[in-house]
């Protein structure tokens, strides 16, 4: 099914996938994060999308996004073994979504960055002191692996830097798949100090890139860069913050006090946002009052 961004209609999201993980009695504390369920509970991953699409979302994003060749080597996984766990990701969400019913329902396969790899919140930090060329060539074997394992769209999401930005588009590009780009921000900055409009213009003129936003960033955060990336762009705007709270890299938890409506999404539509959802510490629960508001 071709992934249908457009200006003129609105598509939900799933929320936290690892929350929701969580919530099922997981423990998620390991590097890998949601993917080591990939091999130790793979048929909970299909429960928890499931979940999501039963509550009204229209996209689930596969436990790719720690998934990595490093990140699996250093647990002693092996190189073609990684490869078929990352491939079985998408094919865990595209069982839910069977499951559930496949009628405008999509899969968007998680493209997560450089810094989750690392597995110490880096990636809301900023800058990692690699090289565009740099960054392209560690992307380029795992974007390989899940552009050709059967999701609608890739979601190259929670970026803190136009430089990673830069290398990923260009390698969409090459590759010739449908992409959406979304940074995780702070204020109306990337999390590296670089301003939105800059960040937005990497993807302005590339047809790959299907949509444009922000994710795992505060509520706050997301309407003003609706604005941003519509002007810079004039894509469709994809926006799916997190709860509020603010992840403690070192303690490897969750802080603070949430900030999450499900009213919110009501004005990001109306500002022009049109894929609509929650990232971390945003459950089921909270996707269906999402998506029963703006039915």
């Amino acid at each position: 099914m071709a992934f249908a961004a457009s200006n003129h209609t609105v598509l939900v999201s799933d929320g936290g996938l690892a929350t929701e993980l969580e919530a099922r009695g997981h423990d998620l504390s390991d590097d890998l994060w949601s993917a080591r369920l990939l091999f130790d509970a793979p048929d909970e991953i299909v429960a928890a999308h499931s979940a999501f699409y039963r509550a009204g979302a229209a996209i689930a994003t596969t436990a790719s996004y720690q998934a990595s060749f490093d990140g699996f080597a250093a647990d002693g996984i092996a190189r073609s073994d990684a490869e078929r766990l990352m491939r079985l990701s998408v094919t865990l969400a595209s069982r839910a979504r069977d499951e559930v019913g496949d009628d405008g329902r999509y899969v968007a396969a998680s493209v997560g960055p450089y810094g989750a790899a690392l597995a110490n919140g880096e990636e809301y930090i900023g800058r990692y002191g690699l090289s565009v060329a740099q960054l392209a060539a560690w992307h380029l074997p795992r974007l390989e692996v899940l552009a050709d394992a059967g999701a609608d769209v890739l979601a190259i999401e929670t970026l803190p830097d136009v430089d990673e930005a830069e290398a990923l588009v260009g390698l969409v590009q090459r590759l010739g798949v449908p992409a959406w780009l979304s940074y995780t921000i702070s204020g109306s900055q990337t999390r590296a100090g670089q301003p939105l409009a800059d960040a937005f213009a990497v993807a302005a003129d590339v047809d790959e890139i299907v949509a444009v936003g922000v994710n795992c960033c505060a509520p706050d955060d997301v309407l003003p860069a609706i604005g941003i990336a519509r002007e810079v762009t004039g894509k469709p705007v994809v926006v799916y913050p997190n709860s509020g709270e603010v992840w403690d890299g070192p303690a490897r938890k969750w802080v603070g006090t949430s900030r999450w409506s499900a009213e919110l999404p009501s004005q990001w539509v109306a500002a022009g946002a049109r894929i609509v959802g929650g990232c971390c510490r945003v459950m089921p629960d909270d996707i269906a009052a999402l998506a029963a508001i703006l039915r």
